[in-house]
Order: C-alpha cells, then sequence, then structure tokens
C-alpha cells in the first residue's frame, strides 16, 4: 500500500514536480496548486482529467485532516474548531469576526513543549509538530465552513504549541499562506506570538517575511517571569530585550509584547513602571490582556480595575499599550483550552455528537459530519 504524502506541504514549485514525476505537463501543478489553495478536493477539480483526478487520489492527501466539531460562542462571532489529524491528534484553531473582517488563530503544534504556568496547551504534553500543509489546513477548512462568501484575511499563530519550536515548517507554511497563486494573505495581515526563543527571534529577522512578531512577555523582571515561563531560564529577559531591539532595527518592525495580568503576580503599578524602564526607546506595543482562567492553575487574573490602572501608568510613560478584546470565554477561546478539556472528557472521536456537552459553560457540541 502506497503512503499518501501531503500535497499541501509543497510550494508550487514543487507540486509542479510531483505532477511532472507523474508524467502529466507542469501545468498540471499549477493547476493543483491553485484547487487545492481553495480547499477544493481532487474529485472536484473539475478541469483536470478524471484518470488524473483518480492517480492524485491514489496517491496523495488532500486536506490531511477534517472538521470534527464546532463551537459558536453565545457572546460575540467567535467560533472554536477543534480539527483532527490524520493520525488521530486533535488540534484547534479560533475563529474571530473583527471590523475589518475575519481572523483565524492557528494551532503549530499538537501540544506544547513550553509548560507557561498560564497556558494548557502543555497540559497534556508535547505529541508532535505539525506540518505547513497541517496549518494550511486549518485556514482552509475554516474558509470552508464560512462557505468561502467571507474568506480568512488575517492569520496569527497564537494556537497550541510555540511556532519557533517548530520553526522550519512554520517559516514554510508563512510563505505558503503569502503566495500569490494561493490564498495571498498579506505578511503585515500575519501574527506570530513566541515565548521568546532568542535564537530563532534572530534568524527569523533575517527571512524578510514582515510579519508582526509578539513576544509573550507577561513579567517585568526575570524573579517574576522565571515563575510563569520555563523558558525564562534559558533565555534571561534582558537577552531576550536586547534581541527585541536587534529585530527592529533588521526590520523596521515594531514588536508586540504580551502581557496578561495575573492577580497578586505581575499586576501592580510597580510592575508597570519596571516594564516601561524596561522597553523604554523601543519600537513596541504592549498588549495587556486579562488573563484566561485554566481549572487547574492557582493563578487567577486581576481585576479590571488593576488593569485599568497598570494601562494607564504605562500610557502615563509614553509607553504605546492597550488592553486585548476578550473573545470566545464562554467557549475556551484561550491556547489549549478546549483541547485539553476534549481530552480530559474522554470523548472519543467517534463518540461525540450534536448536543453533547463538556464539563463547563460550553453548551452545545455541533459535529461536522
Amino acid at each position: 500500500m502506497i503512503e499518501k504524502q501531503v500535497l499541501l506541504d509543497c510550494t508550487q514549485a514543487e507540486m509542479v514536480e510531483r505532477l511532472v514525476d507523474l508524467g502529466e505537463p507542469s501545468y498540471r501543478g499549477r493547476q493543483v496548486f491553485r484547487w487545492l489553495h481553495k480547499g477544493v478536493p481532487f474529485a472536484n477539480m473539475n478541469n483536470l482529467p478524471c484518470h488524473l483526478r483518480d492517480r492524485l487520489e491514489e496517491r496523495f492527501l488532500d486536506i490531511p485532516m477534517s472538521l470534527h466539531a464546532y463551537f459558536p460562542s453565545q457572546k460575540d462571532d467567535t467560533v472554536k474548531f477543534l480539527f483532527v489529524c490524520g493520525d488521530g491528534q486533535i488540534i484547534e484553531s479560533v475563529l474571530m469576526n473583527h471590523h475589518y473582517g475575519y481572523t483565524l488563530c492557528v494551532s503549530t503544534q499538537a501540544g506544547c513543549r513550553m509548560s507557561c504556568a498560564f497556558c494548557a496547551s502543555s497540559m497534556n504534553g508535547f505529541q508532535r509538530n505539525l506540518s505547513a500543509g497541517e496549518m494550511l489546513s486549518q485556514v482552509l477548512l475554516a474558509n470552508r465552513y464560512l462557505d468561502n462568501e467571507a474568506c480568512i484575511g488575517h492569520v496569527v499563530l497564537m494556537g497550541s504549541g510555540e511556532p519557533l519550536d517548530n520553526y522550519d515548517q512554520t517559516i514554510r507554511f508563512l510563505r505558503l499562506l503569502n503566495d500569490t497563486n494561493g490564498l495571498g494573505i498579506g505578511f503585515r495581515n500575519i501574527s506570530l506570538s513566541t515565548c521568546g526563543l532568542v535564537p530563532f527571534i534572530t534568524k527569523l529577522a533575517e527571512e524578510e517575511i514582515p510579519i508582526t512578531l509578539s513576544i509573550s512577555l507577561h513579567a517585568p523582571n526575570d524573579g517574576i517571569r522565571t515563575q510563569i515561563m520555563p523558558i525564562a531560564r534559558k533565555y534571561p529577559i534582558q537577552e531576550l530585550i536586547g534581541t527585541a531591539r536587534a529585530y527592529v532595527k533588521r526590520t523596521g518592525r515594531r514588536v508586540v509584547f504580551e502581557y496578561a495580568l495575573i492577580n497578586d503576580i505581575n499586576s501592580q503599578p510597580s510592575h508597570a513602571r519596571e516594564l516601561a524602564g524596561l522597553i523604554k526607546g523601543l519600537q513596541c506595543h504592549v498588549n495587556l490582556i486579562a488573563l484566561n482562567h485554566v481549572a487547574e492553575s492557582p493563578l487567577a487574573a486581576a481585576d479590571s480595575s488593576a488593569i485599568q490602572v497598570f494601562l494607564n501608568t504605562l500610557t502615563s510613560l509614553n509607553i504605546s499599550a492597550t488592553c486585548r478584546k476578550e473573545m470566545g470565554a464562554d467557549i475556551s477561546g484561550a491556547c489549549g483550552q478546549l483541547r485539553h478539556r476534549y481530552l480530559k472528557s474522554g470523548l472519543k472521536i467517534d463518540t461525540i455528537s450534536a448536543g453533547s456537552s463538556l464539563e463547563g459553560p460550553i453548551e452545545t457540541i455541533n459535529e461536522v459530519r
């Protein structure tokens, strides 16, 4: 039995080569590339001869995962997806509807190695990296969910996993996403979030990909950061900020610092003043986040008044900062939460059904057949 290859992992040039190897003219590879990036299965590629569609079905996978279930928020237009990979791995994505259009939050790994205290992504361990085609599949299946009437225009790599821990496939995904023969999503409409893998931030700066780099900082000093982010033991905060300054100098792009406000940990005005001193003179923006509650974590969110004082303190010190709008709170919208709760529930792929519920506020599972 032939082990099927994932064609979505291929660049257009590689796809042309695959089709030429099958004895087809090069233009067939370009046709298949365009079809696949519209999310169209082989059987529906109606400008290909039937014999070629059959050979493609036999040798290759078109979209290497399926949309298993979706969870619409009752509070806003956010939708959370559970996808099933070909090997049974469960991953998640979040669809958000902003005034400027649809954004998809994409996962880059099944699980995560980073073990940040405030995040659910690592709670079931690290399983494996996702391929570029699997990342792209999340976008294509979300577009299919939207019935292609309104397509994804922005992508954030802020789902489960550390994108820079899966560096090569992440870069391949970014280039595929941007390809004008495919989805053609502009690099400036893409954000990548990292917990701070210093050597790979340096490497990313050299790629000449003008995406927005977001760094999960969450603390103004190493004493606090090492409590909640193990990666801080390997890359001290001064080294991380120095790398961010070098990134800005090399790319001309400002960086975004993500900062989740945790009660009694990092949310006092003194912390805001220390943070302002740390990033003074750096072309950046601070994105303040109300901590998402994770049942297994003892960490608690700072209250709204503390968040406002923190924001006011930063802006009074001439630091560009905003509070991120909370979306999808009723559907476990934050990183790894839905996947964790799904795995914790013990429900199997073939037993979950429409109308069943997981522990907590999720009321409805809409299963895709």
